[in-house]
Parts: C-alpha cells; structure tokens; sequence
C-alpha cells in the first residue's frame, strides 16, 4: 500500500471518530448523559462497546506473542472471555447491576458501592484504586499499539504515541461517555473485520492447508521448541504445558485465571450496564458481545500459534527464534506474511483496538477523579462534568508519562496484573452488594484495602517475575522473592490475594453487629 493511500485511509478513519465524537458531545447535555449515556444507549452499540473496550490492543498484540511463543492453550481465556466476562457479566451482575443502579440513582461503579453501602469512605477508596493503578493499565495499552505501528510502518514511537493519545483526548474530553461508545462501535467493527480477514487468508494463502492439516502440522512441531521454553514445561503449540511447571502456573493462574476472572469487576465495563434503557435491551447485548470475543480473540490467538509455521517454512526458526521480544511477534509476523495492503488494515484494528480501551479508561479514571473524590468532599461537585474532564485530562497525562517507564516483554502480564487486582479489590464487595445483603461497610471498605494491598505485597515481594524487576524485595532483604520454593513464587498474586478479601468480607461482615440497609 503505497504512502498516498494509506494516508487517506487513516485520515477517513480520523475524520469518522472526529464525527462521532462531536455527535456524543452534541448530545450530551447533563453530566447523566456525560457518565451514563442517559440510560438510553442502544443495546448493539452498548454490546459492541463493551466487546471493544473488553479486548485491548493488549490482547490482539500482547497476547497474541503470548500464543505464538506458548501455543494454543491460551484459547481457554477466550473461552473464559465468552461465558464468564459476557454471559455471565451480563445475565447474573448485568441486570442487577442496572437495575440497582437506576434505583439508586448512580452513574460510576466507585458510586454504585458508596450508594450501596452508604459510606463515602467505600466510594473514595473504590474511587482511589481505580485512579491509582489504572494508568499502568493505560500505558500498555498505549504501548501495544504504538509498538505495532512503530513496526509496521518505521514510525517513530515517540511520534505515534503522541498523535493517537491526542485523537483519543479529544473525543474522549469533549464526549463523555456517549462520545466513546459511538467510537467503540465503529472500532469494534473494525476490529471483527480484520481479525476475522487474518484468520481466513493465513489458512487459505499463507499456509495453504485445511484447519485440520494446519493444526495437525504444528503438533508436529513439538520437538522444535526451544530449550529455555521447554525447562519451563512447554511441550508443544498444541498441548498444554506440564501440569505444574512455571509456564502452566504463569498460562492458568495468571492469564487465564487473572483475566478471565477479572473482567467480572472492570470499572469501565461494569458502567457499560448502566447505559441501556432496561434488561431486556442487556440481554440482546449477550450474543453479539459473545460473537465478537469469539471471533477477534479467538482469530488472533489461533493466528499466533499458528504463526510458527509460517516462520518454520520461510526463515527455517520458530516465532521466539525469530522475534526475540514476544511484543513483537505479531507486528512482525503481519509485517511478512500478509499482503502489504493488509498492514495498513491491521493499522487501523489495532488503533481500533487500543482507542477503544484507552477512551474507557480515561472515561473511567476521570470520573473517579472528577466524580467520586472530588465530588464526594465538594457539595454538588459530582455534578460538574468539567471537574471531570479535568480529571480525564490528568489521567491521560499520567498514563502518557508512565508509558515511557515500562520495560518490554510487558503487555500481557501487565493487562493480566491489573485484571487480577480488579477482581481482587472490587469483586467481593461488588459480589455481595448482589447477592448478600448481610454485608457491612466495614467488611466492604476492609475487603477493598486487604484485598488490594495483599495483591500489591504478593507483586511486589513473592511473584518472582516482577518481584526481580521491580527490585523492592531484594533491596530490602537481598534476595528477588522472600519465599524461594518452588512453586510459591511463581503462583499468580491473585491466588493468595482473592481468597484473602473474600476472607475478609465474610468475616468482618459476621463480626459486625451493624447491618447496612437493606433497602435495595
């Protein structure tokens, strides 16, 4: 694709967020419709939004290295994606959670545990971690598609960085929330269409096999995996690693276990629940969010484990052989396999891809900036959308600064680091404000602080893979973990720390002679 026209792709795609976003700001008239959409969203765009901003360019870049170094094994999180982060959301969180929303009267989930609870301390502090760590989150997002476009086209990272962090800025301040899910939307379709594209021309032309024949050819493989690979359990891109070896613990506990749990408790998807008219409009939302998941996630990790073959048939070397960063394999690979029009595509679905996602965070940490701590301790506060844009205007420039700090290798364990601490903070208190009226703000706020500081002290001090990079540990006590037996420092922080904060909310709540109402 020559420079001309990829040019005018890629402005007719700027020109088309530019609409959209000024059609959100032209109808966001209150800070309901800024927050919320006005509780009338369309079921379809609500469901392609939250598909949208589910899959980041994290998963598409980050995890799709993830498969071609580690095999297919990592489609069980797409299947975990399709029934827990969409059916189950939807049909068991979903519609409770928008029609206690409604009653209530809240627009963000740090209000919708306050409200619940009737403590301002849960909403601040809820409020807090979402503003704290969720930048980290942002940052490799950022980083995923500004990797890819830095390898496809020669762009300059620091240039590519900076251009899309403004396009989103702009829709994103100026639109609200209707703003994003209408960018989403189209993102979405952008991203059903190429991942979909990808999958059908690597079989048809790439590889020139049938699925069986392909599958079959990379089981094939086995004997070929690389010997630091294979001392870490991996037998193969077809089969599971050994039961118990690092690389099982690091594919079950931390990427299938960490995502697949965490999306139950995302700030930015659990106010997508809000956004809709009633729960029957929620429940048209489950096929389409189901076939999206299905189809991106599923064509792209099924790509990358695929991808060694095609890298075994033109450079003689697996994929880890070959791209040394695992970051870097699916840039790479859609660099040298595809046709050169498609790189310009693909451009676009993981643009698609990490705006989505991004637009939401910044959505969803300036609301809790703006909102739920400014708002919670200045009368009226929370109803000035401008507070709030501020407070998206100082996320997006923390997450841009933070994005400079993070090492490679990165993408992948750090989408599935702040997934897990999601689920360990929130989902028990947001679980309970279900499902268990016997819960207490004691219980509710304790669950939240033990809950995040046990998953942040398991990071930090126990799980050696950032424990050694972070450095804290060994400046401290000399040493990379504190625990050094296997297999304690490499079992993901969220298997100590959830069963902790749900520890903590049933016991404080029965300790606790004080009920909260139970009016809702």
């Amino acid at each position: 694709m020559n420079t001309f026209t990829l040019g005018l792709i890629v402005l007719l795609y700027l020109l088309s967020l530019a609409y959209l976003g000024w059609l959100g700001y032209r109808k966001t008239k209150s800070t309901s419709d800024y927050l919320v959409g006005g509780r009338e969203m369309n079921p379809i765009v609500m469901a392609l939004s939250y598909g949208a901003t589910f899959i980041s360019a994290s998963a598409i870049v980050g995890f799709g290295g993830v498969a071609a170094a580690f095999g297919m094994g990592i489609q069980w999180l797409c299947l975990l994606n399709m029934f827990v982060g969409v059916i189950i959301a939807f049909i068991f969180f979903g519609l409770r959670t928008r029609r206690m929303g409604v009653k209530m009267g809240v627009s963000t989930f740090p209000q919708f545990l306050g409200k619940y609870y009737e403590s301002r301390g849960v909403r601040v502090v809820a409020a807090a971690i979402v503003f704290i760590t969720m930048p980290v989150y942002a940052a490799v997002v950022m980083k995923g598609g500004a990797v890819f476009i830095e390898q496809i086209f020669r762009v300059d990272y620091n240039i590519s960085l900076l251009i899309f962090t403004l396009v989103i800025a702009a829709y994103v301040i100026a639109g609200g929330i209707k703003g994003v899910m209408y960018t989403d939307a189209l993102q979405a379709c952008i991203m059903f269409i190429c991942t979909a594209f990808l999958l059908f021309y690597l079989y048809e032309y790439v590889l020139g096999m049938s699925f069986t024949e392909a599958n079959v050819r990379l089981g094939e493989m086995a004997p070929l995996v690389p010997d630091k690979f294979r001392a870490l359990g991996h037998q193969g891109w077809t089969m599971m690693p050994v039961s118990g070896s690092p690389q099982w613990y690091t594919l079950v506990t931390s990427l299938i276990l960490g995502v697949g749990i965490g999306c139950l408790a995302q700030p930015q998807l659990v106010v997508r629940f809000m956004t809709v008219k009633s729960g029957k409009e929620l429940k048209r939302g489950v096929f389409i969010g189901c076939l999206f998941i299905a189809v991106t996630v599923g064509s792209i990790y099924h790509a990358g484990a695929l991808s060694n073959l095609y890298f075994m048939k033109s450079q003689g070397m697996v994929a880890t052989n070959v791209v040394q960063d695992i970051d870097k394999i699916i840039p790479y690979f859609i660099d040298h396999a595809m046709p050169p029009w498609f790189s310009g595509l693909f451009m676009l679905c993981i643009l698609s891809a990490s705006m989505s996602t991004l637009s939401s965070q910044f959505h969803t940490m300036g609301s809790a900036l703006g909102s739920d701590i400014v708002g919670a301790y200045r009368q009226n506060g929370s109803k000035h959308s401008r507070i709030v844009r501020l407070g998206v205007l100082i996320s997006i420039i923390v997450s841009y600064i933070i994005c400079y700090m993070l090492p490679g290798d990165i993408i992948a364990r750090g989408t599935s680091f702040f997934m897990g601490l999601c689920a360990v903070a929130f989902l028990p208190a947001y679980f309970c404000a279900l499902y268990w009226k016997r819960t207490t703000r004691r219980a509710a706020i304790s669950s939240l602080i033990i809950g995040t500081f046990s998953m942040l002290f398991c990071l930090l001090f126990m799980h050696e893979k950032e424990s050694a990079a972070v450095g804290l540990c060994k400046a401290i006590f000399g040493r990379d973990v504190l625990i050094d037996h296997y297999p304690i420092q490499v079992i993901d922080p969220i298997l100590y720390a959830l069963p902790l904060s749900i520890a903590t909310i049933v016991i404080v709540s029965f300790l606790d002679k004080k009920k909260i109402s139970a009016s809702v």
